[in-house]
């Protein structure tokens, strides 16, 4: 009878405890603001010293949580404190409601981070490191300490590019599927997309599930150097992992085949022990893929919908489909350049170039935003400050031509970023097929500032990729 007594009064001292807290900063408050003399004193650094004290010595521990592994009969022990843990997690306050000794079952791989987690309980602040995220992330959110849930998905979402020996960006993909986290998934799916090279000669490439697999082939914004190259990595995967004959035959019928050239497919065919095995499933593919490379697009388009993801290239970094460029000091003035691009990726028109030149402005001026000319003040120009204009990127080829006839252009920029001590893909700028010029490029660059985040050592790190299109002039025929 005693107990639920007490346990009124826990609840009543947190209650008591709170209204005092919010008291006392709303009377700090009304005294700063009726006294310019004013000063805050603050201790709060000593109170968090004392709480983690409490918990390293137990003086006055009213609980105690026994922590047990499968792997381990000795339980670990830990003398806490009933408030501080209600505090912060409803699922505490539940457990130490009727019992003041509690045990606790995890696996080894939260029980190690378990001191963390009961310390972040006391001070409210812990430190991580990547290998350490996914198992917080479970203690936070198995007690319901959403502070701590929120804190490690944005630290998840914030060291995509931090480098590690074994990759984590592909386990932290699958773990925020379990735990249906759409944000986390979106984002390491982007990073995965935009940095795939890395990711295609790194550890974690082989714990790629098939899933995942299958989502990064089915993408036109994957970025890599060639279609070869994502044929190999899928081969080196398909290798490793020998998943079922369905399964590896979806996979291989997800690779662009047009996109590779008839010399590097004749090789595949005589070379690779997967395209040999799966032969069957991807003939018709391959035909198609030298069908292509044999005929004019244009003739090739009166018979098959070349308007589908198998003809339409990735953001390939090879050189016949773009050009690095490098601008130094960006918002000093304007700049340009020019590069050349193979037409299409039919081998009909590989010896058919394009030139493009490229006009860069740091401060180029909405028309809403240019000078104009005022009659009240005697024709004076309306002031313009240089922040009001905003980075500006255009794409124009240098030439018309016939060739041209049944292609359009799509244009990406890529922007290289130092994250981590790595240089990675973190933005990428699409232009409408129609436009020579992206309208939300860089719109939220801060050029002006040496330490922006889409600036290396204060240079401007792009690479302007061009990806022919070819249409179908003529009703395909049934």
């Amino acid at each position: 009878g005693s107990w639920p007594v007490a346990a009124r009064r826990w609840g009543c001292a947190t209650a008591a405890f709170l209204l005092l807290l919010l008291t006392v900063q709303a009377a700090q408050k009304a005294d700063l603001s009726s006294d310019a003399t004013a000063a805050t004193i603050n201790h709060s650094l000593t109170l968090l010293q004392r709480l983690q004290e409490l918990l390293q010595n137990g003086n006055g521990s009213d609980s105690v949580l026994r922590v047990r592994t499968a792997a381990s009969d000795e339980a670990r022990v830990f003398h806490t404190h009933q408030l501080l843990l209600s505090l912060q997690s409803e699922v505490f306050e539940s457990l130490l409601r009727n019992q003041s000794v509690v045990t606790l079952h995890e696996p080894p791989e939260t029980a190690a981070l378990f001191e963390k987690f009961i310390r972040y309980l006391y001070c409210g602040g812990v430190s991580i490191l990547l290998h350490q995220a996914i198992p917080m992330h479970q203690l936070a959110s198995k007690y319901r300490v959403w502070g701590l849930q929120r804190g490690v998905a944005d630290y998840m979402r914030t060291h995509l590019a931090s480098e590690s020996s074994q990759g984590h960006v592909v386990g932290w993909y699958h773990y925020a599927v379990r735990i249906g986290d759409a944000a986390l998934q979106e984002s390491c799916l982007q990073f995965l997309a935009w940095n795939l090279s890395a990711v295609l000669g790194s550890a974690e490439w082989g714990s790629v599930s098939v899933e995942l697999l299958l989502l990064l082939l089915e993408r036109s914004d994957l970025v890599l150097h060639s279609e070869l190259e994502l044929y190999t990595a899928v081969e080196g995967w398909l290798g490793r992992r020998q998943p079922e004959d369905p399964v590896a035959e979806r996979v291989l019928r997800a690779i662009r085949y047009p996109m590779i050239a008839p010399s590097q497919l004749f090789r595949l065919q005589a070379q690779s022990a997967v395209l040999a095995r799966h032969y069957g499933a991807v003939q018709d593919l391959l035909f198609q893929a030298f069908q292509f490379h044999a005929a004019s697009p244009l003739h090739f388009a009166k018979y098959f919908d070349v308007n589908c993801s198998m003809f339409l290239p990735r953001n390939y970094l090879a050189p016949s489909w773009g050009s690095q460029w490098v601008i130094n000091n960006p918002a000093r003035d304007d700049r340009s350049t020019s590069f050349q691009t193979q037409l299409g990726p039919s081998s009909h028109d590989a010896s058919k170039r394009v030139t493009w030149n490229v006009l860069f402005s740091p401060r180029w001026l909405p028309v809403s935003l240019r000078p104009v000319y005022s009659d009240s003040v005697s024709g004076a120009v309306q002031p313009v400050r240089i922040e009001d204009g905003r980075p500006r990127l255009v794409i124009t080829p240098a030439m018309s031509s016939p060739d041209f006839a049944g292609v359009s252009f799509q244009k990406t920029v890529l922007v290289g970023v130092r994250q981590q001590g790595r240089v990675l893909v973190k933005h990428a700028y699409s232009f409408h097929q129609s436009s020579d010029e992206a309208a939300d490029f860089l719109a939220h660059a801060d050029l002006q500032k040496r330490t922006s985040e889409y600036l290396i050592d204060n240079s401007l790190h792009l690479h302007i990729i061009i990806k022919p299109v070819y249409h179908s002039l003529i009703k395909v025929k049934k």
